[in-house]
C-alpha cells in the first residue's frame, strides 16, 4: 500500500503553488522586512493583487471606507493576514478547474470553505488570539482528498461508499483500504510546500489532537471544525443527537458546545461571499 509521502510526490507537479506564494511567506518570515517589501512582491502579481483588494473590500473586513491600493490593504490588515489571504487565494486558484475524477469538486469547496469559517469562529470563542489564523488551517482540513481523488481516485471514492454503508469513519476506512488516510496525506502535501509546523500538525492530528503536543491547540480547532463541517453534510434523519467531538479537543479549547448555533448561524452567513473569492466555481452548487 503507498504511503502519503509517496502519493504527494507522484503528484508534486499538480499540486504546485504559485510562485507569489512563496515571495510573500519569505518577506513575511523575514524578521528585516518592511510593509513595503510586501506591497512590492504583491504588485508583481496583479491578480491576486486585485483579488486581495476585493476581499479587504468584502463583507469579511466590513471596513467604512473603500481600500484603493496595495498599500493601504497591508498597512490596515497587517502582513501576517495578508500571507493568510495570498495562502487562501493561491490555494484556491491552484485547483481551480483541475480535472478530479468522481469527486464533487464544487460540494468539497463549500464544506472547506464552511470548515475554514467555523475555525475561526471557534477559536475566537474560545477566547484565543489571531483567532483568523484558524481560517487557514481549516480551509485545508481535507486538502488530503484532492491528492487522494487525483492519485487512485477509485480506492478513494470506494473508501467513501464503504464508509457511509458501515456507518463508520472514513478515516478509518482509508487507512484498512488504502493505507493511509486523508489527514495524512494532506499534512504531507502541507510539508512539501513548506508551510509552518503549526497547519501541518493541525491538519496531520485532527483526528486525534492529543498526539499534536505543543500544536494541540491548532489541532484541536480543526478537529471541531471539521466534525461540524462533516455532520452538516450527513442526512438530518441519520445523523447523532450531537456532533462526535473528541473530549480531549474540547478540554484543550474549553470550547462551550451551547455557542455551537450562533457560530454555525454566523458561519453559514459568510459562506457565499467567501467561496466567491476562494473559489468562484464553486457558487454553482
Amino acid at each position: 500500500m503507498p504511503l502519503a509521502s509517496e502519493l504527494v510526490q507522484s503528484c508534486t507537479t499538480v499540486f504546485t503553488l504559485p510562485e507569489v506564494y512563496f515571495r510573500v511567506r519569505d518577506v513575511v518570515d523575514d524578521p528585516n522586512s518592511t510593509m513595503d517589501d510586501l506591497v512590492d512582491v504583491l504588485k508583481l502579481d496583479p491578480a491576486i493583487s486585485a483579488r486581495l483588494l476585493r476581499i479587504v473590500n468584502s463583507p469579511l473586513y466590513r471596513f467604512p471606507k473603500q481600500i484603493d491600493t496595495i498599500s493601504r490593504a497591508v498597512n490596515i490588515v497587517g502582513m501576517q493576514a495578508i500571507n493568510d489571504l495570498v495562502t487562501a487565494t493561491t490555494v484556491g486558484r491552484t485547483f481551480s478547474g483541475m480535472p478530479v475524477q468522481l469527486m464533487d469538486v464544487s460540494m468539497f469547496w463549500r464544506k472547506s470553505v464552511l470548515c475554514a469559517l467555523l475555525a475561526g469562529r471557534i477559536a475566537k470563542s474560545c477566547g484565543i488570539e489571531d483567532s483568523e489564523r484558524f481560517f487557514i488551517e481549516g480551509l485545508l482540513r481535507d486538502i488530503g482528498h484532492l491528492v487522494l481523488y487525483q492519485t487512485i481516485p477509485q480506492r478513494a471514492h470506494s473508501a467513501l461508499i464503504e464508509a457511509g454503508y458501515l456507518e463508520t469513519s472514513l478515516a478509518e476506512v482509508e487507512q484498512s483500504n488504502i493505507g493511509c488516510d486523508f489527514a495524512e496525506v494532506g499534512a504531507e502535501l502541507i510539508r512539501s510546500w513548506g508551510m509552518p509546523v503549526q497547519i501541518e500538525q493541525a491538519i496531520r492530528c485532527q483526528l486525534s489532537p492529543n498526539d499534536a503536543g505543543e500544536f494541540i491547540l491548532h489541532a484541536s480547532i480543526v478537529h471541531l471544525a471539521g466534525v461540524v463541517a462533516d455532520y452538516e453534510q450527513l442526512d438530518p434523519n441519520r445523523r447523532p443527537t450531537t456532533p462526535p467531538f473528541s473530549p480531549p479537543a474540547v478540554t484543550a479549547t474549553r470550547f462551550v458546545s451551547a455557542n455551537l448555533p450562533t457560530l454555525l448561524t454566523d458561519a453559514r452567513a459568510k459562506l457565499q461571499d467567501t467561496l466567491a473569492l476562494i473559489h468562484p466555481r464553486a457558487m454553482a452548487a
